[in-house]
C-alpha cells in the first residue's frame, strides 16, 4: 500500500503535503468517520435528505492519510505494526478474557 500511495503522489509536482496539513486531513477524515458511527449508532440520526456513507470508505480515507504521513516521514507501516502487535502480545496476552474453542470430541 505505501508503494503504491508513493507511486501516486508521486506523479504530482506538489508531493506530499507538509506535516501540519496532514494532521488536519486526518483529523477531518476521522471526524467524517464519526458522524457517520454517531448517525449508524448513536443519538443523532441523519436527516432525511442525506445519503447513506460508507464506514469502509472512512476508515480508507484515514488509512491513505496515515501512509501518506508515513511515507512523508520515511516509516515503514509493515515494521512499525509488528513492533506494535509484538508490544500488543506482550503487554495485553492477559489482560481480557480469551475466547474457548468449542470442539466436538470424536
Amino acid at each position: 500500500m505505501q508503494r503504491e500511495v508513493d507511486r501516486w503522489i508521486g506523479q504530482f509536482e506538489e508531493g506530499y503535503w507538509p506535516p501540519l496539513a496532514m494532521l488536519a486531513r486526518l483529523t477531518e477524515e476521522v471526524g467524517e468517520l464519526a458522524r457517520e458511527i454517531n448517525h449508524r449508532f448513536g443519538t443523532k440520526p441523519k436527516k432525511p435528505e442525506e445519503p447513506e456513507g460508507d464506514l469502509a470508505l472512512e476508515l480508507a480515507d484515514i488509512l491513505f492519510i496515515i501512509i501518506c504521513y508515513a511515507n512523508s516521514l520515511g516509516i515503514n507501516l509493515e515494521k512499525a505494526f509488528n513492533k506494535v502487535m509484538e508490544k500488543y502480545r506482550q503487554r495485553d496476552s492477559e489482560r481480557w478474557t480469551r475466547k474457548v474453542e468449542n470442539r466436538e470430541e470424536n
